[in-house]
């Protein structure tokens, strides 16, 4: 039996850049390629790239440029329910008997049944306990036809062969009564649509059917007579024989009711398989309740869990890319197993249980560490893939112009501009422009479209940046962007917030400065005076190596 596939993301930061997406995209690529060639490795390991914020302009030019589907879009990677081991436990019909139930139950090795409709929706769930509860109710002798009892329950319950009558049809009325007294007694008490259990009593046999009883169980070893047979057909009367003895049959025949008469339906308990396992164990918590059924997203039932499923939950599995720091990690990144980091920033704030594979190297771009990689492996890379890395490389170093750039970035974008066929200059005029485009965009999408938390001990800030071929607009964009900086800071939980508007053409960055001494921070980090909070930085383009450190050591030092 092939085992369950095993999915590992591949991950960049929160409001992803170009780098962050198509680094994702490529390395999980380079390990499915490793994978296939490496026979050691399973098979049912995939890695998939995903994202943990929205495709801003200028990925999205690159992606629709080579034809790549942007990845899965995810902002939690906390355990849910549908990291447990799920028992899939077959739901059944709600017209079984309750007889089937207790078998199926004994042949699952279970106590809770789930109970569904033909279109897999959940109807109810029936318990041991439920079963044994309906046997404790024997007083009332109604009860098989208030519980709408099918024929042909009462057949498979007590063994019953069908000698007259509809094994489709149902008891709906009148009350189950044993055939043991005199002729007398019977005539009086026997009614009509009883369901009468008789033993070799060929008297007793006519009186049940002569007053319209609904159903007649003959009991024992004997046969049923050819009279009794033409006398129940001509009165509409279901007959049944059972080799079993009157006190047996009258024991089994209540386990002949339908589990839909004493299953659960109201206000079930139930998950869903993207519920969180905090949520699930927190309900558990409150309740007494053994089993609980899982539904898809759509509300099918997927099987059963219980609290000890808990104990064998297997996190999800994760490969970071683009970022090494918690703040900036996918929500839930404390609670997932990180496997690998490949990054080209400064070393942040994760921590992890197990060894890792990390690779951070001080290049301008992860792409470039990725394209090594790919060398490494001796793994060629295909047009697409090397259209994104090569992307991700002008984007993160400007086309060459950061201090972030090395002599490596530059020699590994020209090579995969080769592979994938174009003109680094003509495709990053083009992209840029695409990506400046910020006319339409609210104060919201503006700030968020690249936006990194950093922490210095206990002090911690956010810095966002956007890049423009064409400066014009930023004027406009500092008196849109201002106010809605001083909106959001208190939700973001930071000291204070920075933006860079960073144009490539002139190689520095206007910053706009947000918070408790934010504009006095920037001014002593860079020898400079702000003006209405803005300060203008002659020279600085890359915010990771000429505009953090700065700030950094400033804020270390105080």
């Amino acid at each position: 039996m092939p085992s369950k596939e095993r999915k590992i993301f591949v991950i960049g930061h929160k409001n992803p850049d170009t780098d962050s997406i198509c680094s994702a995209i490529a390395y999980a690529e380079l390990k499915n390629r490793i994978r296939e060639r490496d026979l050691l490795i399973p098979e049912s390991k995939k890695y998939v790239p995903i994202r943990c914020g929205h495709v801003n302009q200028e990925t999205q030019y690159v992606l629709e440029y080579f034809n790549i589907p942007a990845p899965r879009y995810l902002t939690d990677v906390s355990p849910q329910v549908a990291d447990i081991e799920i028992r899939r436990i077959p739901g059944i019909s709600e017209d079984i008997s309750l007889n089937t139930a207790y078998r199926f139950m004994k042949e699952q090795e279970c106590v809770t049944l789930p109970v569904i409709d033909e279109d897999q929706f959940l109807r109810g769930v029936i318990t041991i306990n439920d079963i044994a509860e309906s046997d404790m109710d024997m007083f009332d002798n109604h009860i098989i036809g208030k519980s709408a009892t099918p024929i042909k329950n009462i057949l498979s319950t007590i063994d019953g062969r069908l000698l007259c009558g509809d094994s489709s049809s149902c008891i709906t009325k009148g009350k189950t009564t044993i055939a043991a007294s005199s002729s007398d007694v019977m005539e009086d008490f026997i009614q009509k649509d009883d369901l009468v259990i008789t033993a070799n009593r060929g008297k007793a046999q006519a009186i049940a059917i002569k007053s319209k009883a609904s159903c007649l169980i003959v009991c024992g070893p004997h046969g049923v007579s050819k009279e009794i047979l033409e006398l129940a057909e001509k009165n509409h009367v279901t007959v049944i024989k059972t080799a079993h003895d009157t006190y047996t049959t009258a024991r089994l025949i209540n386990h002949s009711m339908p589990v839909k008469s004493f299953m659960a339906s109201d206000s079930l308990l139930c998950f869903h398989l993207a519920d969180s396992v905090e949520e699930a164990r927190e309900v558990m918590t409150k309740h007494r309740v053994r089993d609980y059924p899982i539904l898809d997203s759509e509300g099918h039932y997927v099987g059963m869990i219980s609290r000890r499923n808990l104990l064998g939950l297997k996190k999800k599995e994760i490969i970071l890319v683009d970022h090494n720091e918690m703040s900036q990690a996918v929500d839930g990144a404390d609670d997932a197993d990180i496997l690998e980091i490949i990054d080209h920033h400064r070393l942040g704030t994760i921590e992890t249980m197990q060894p890792v594979f990390f690779r951070c190297q001080p290049l301008g771009c992860t792409a470039t560490i990725i394209y090594r990689m790919y060398n490494e492996e001796h793994i060629d890379i295909a047009p697409a893939t090397a259209g994104l890395l090569c992307s991700a490389i002008i984007s993160d170093t400007l086309m060459f112009r950061s201090p972030t750039c090395t002599e490596l970035d530059r020699m590994a974008a020209e090579k995969l501009a080769s592979i994938c066929g174009i003109n680094i200059e003509s495709f990053a005029k083009d992209m840029f422009k695409v990506g400046s485009d910020l006319r339409n965009k609210s104060a919201e999408d503006i700030f968020f479209q690249d936006f990194k938390k950093f922490n210095v001990g206990e002090v911690s800030f956010g810095a966002g940046q956007i890049t423009s071929m064409s400066e014009e607009d930023f004027p406009e964009i500092i008196e849109k962007l201002r106010p809605y900086m001083e909106k959001v800071l208190p939700d973001l939980r930071v000291d204070s917030l920075y933006f860079l508007l960073t144009g490539i053409l002139s190689e520095s960055s206007d910053v706009i400065c947000v918070g408790h001494d934010a504009a006095k921070n920037a001014e002593e980090a860079f020898g400079l005076s702000s003006e209405n909070g803005v300060i203008h930085l002659p020279g600085v383009v890359s915010r990771k190596k000429q505009f953090i450190p700065p700030m950094a050591m400033l804020l270390q030092q105080k």
